[in-house]
């Protein structure tokens, strides 16, 4: 049995799906959002597998009568939203429902993979390594939160202080089908699309410092589908992969100039694009540059081939142009 909690959200229903093709038989998830499990029911409802949904909190409860039928748990359940205020709220979900999974998976030797983010790393000045750890200054509240997490978890110093296998993968800018219910949290391919659609242009964000040009701010796109194969793949070799903090983008920083024009291409339109300012709540914060330091995942999975940003865009426009005819 696998359970992935957040399984109604964008990586875990591809995590789920992914799942349900390799043959997974018992799955059970964990989502708080009513309305995106009955739209997860609605896509599933002629596959055979036997799915179970649950809150966050009938999961306390449920994973202490099952605990020993459980084969993995992968942690993706969170509050994302990167403008969240509420301290208290993520502190609740981002940290200490975290710490709970953990010791229930400590306790009952169930391995274990969650999702961290690229968003500890704040403005990226201190560089984009998941071997160092503790000098990352996070410009947001729910990057504290998963810092804070990811510290806890990498001070458990004996073995019985830890799942048996774990993987904590810091995801950079994710992008791919399902991801709609998001709304303004969801990748800018997504608005981009959207924007096309109805202005037939792109808005970018203007560059604010003297080093960047308009457009030219760039960060690591990396596909929902590389991300899901590397999650089930490090649990598949868990046996071989030490346990630990894994940057998960592909190592390749795009500009958001490129972003757009592989969109325009991939629906074969002219380009359009003009630049805006950057909003003023969010300019202090805002990352002129992520990509990350891949060298300790390719070491422990022995190389992946990623999709491009062409690949993977023009995979993505073809799935959103599906659901729309």
């Amino acid at each position: 049995m696998i359970v992935v909690t957040g399984g109604a959200g964008f990586i875990g229903m591809n995590l789920v799906l992914k799942l349900i093709e390799l043959g997974y038989q018992d799955i059970v998830i964990v989502d708080n959002s009513l309305k995106r499990i009955m739209a997860m029911e609605r896509e599933l409802h002629d596959i055979p597998n036997m799915l179970i949904y649950l809150t966050v909190e009938d999961s306390y409860l449920w994973l202490g009568f099952n605990k020993y039928s459980i084969d993995a748990i992968f942690h993706l359940g969170a509050r994302t939203d990167t403008m969240e205020t509420d301290a208290k709220l993520l502190k609740r979900l981002n940290v200490d429902y975290s710490k709970f999974i953990w010791n229930f998976c400590t306790e009952a030797r169930i391995p274990l993979i969650y999702a961290s983010s690229a968003a500890v790393y704040g403005d990226g000045e201190d560089g984009f390594s998941d071997v160092d750890w503790e000098w990352f200054r996070p410009l947001n509240l729910y990057g504290q939160s998963k810092y804070q997490f990811d510290t806890w978890a990498l001070c458990s110093e004996e073995e019985e202080d830890m799942p048996p296998h774990w993987f904590g993968f810091r995801f950079f800018n994710v992008y791919g089908n399902h991801e709609q219910h998001k709304g303004k949290m969801a990748s800018v391919i997504w608005h981009f699309y959207n924007q096309i659609k109805e202005t037939g242009e792109v808005k970018l964000f203007r560059s604010h410092v003297d080093w960047c040009e308009d457009g030219e701010q760039k960060r690591d796109f990396v596909h929902v589908d590389d991300v899901v194969k590397i999650m089930i793949l490090s649990y598949d070799i868990r046996h071989i992969m030490p346990s630990g903090i894994y940057n998960l983008g592909t190592g390749k920083a795009r500009t958001y100039n490129d972003l757009a024009k592989a969109v325009f291409k991939s629906l074969d339109v002219p380009v359009k694009i003009s630049y805006i300012d950057t909003p003023e709540e969010i300019r202090e914060s805002y990352q002129y540059f992520t990509q990350a330091n891949m060298d300790k995942l390719m070491e422990a999975i022995s190389g992946y081939d990623f999709l491009s940003l062409e690949e993977g865009i023009d995979l993505y426009i073809k799935q959103l142009e599906d659901e729309n005819r």
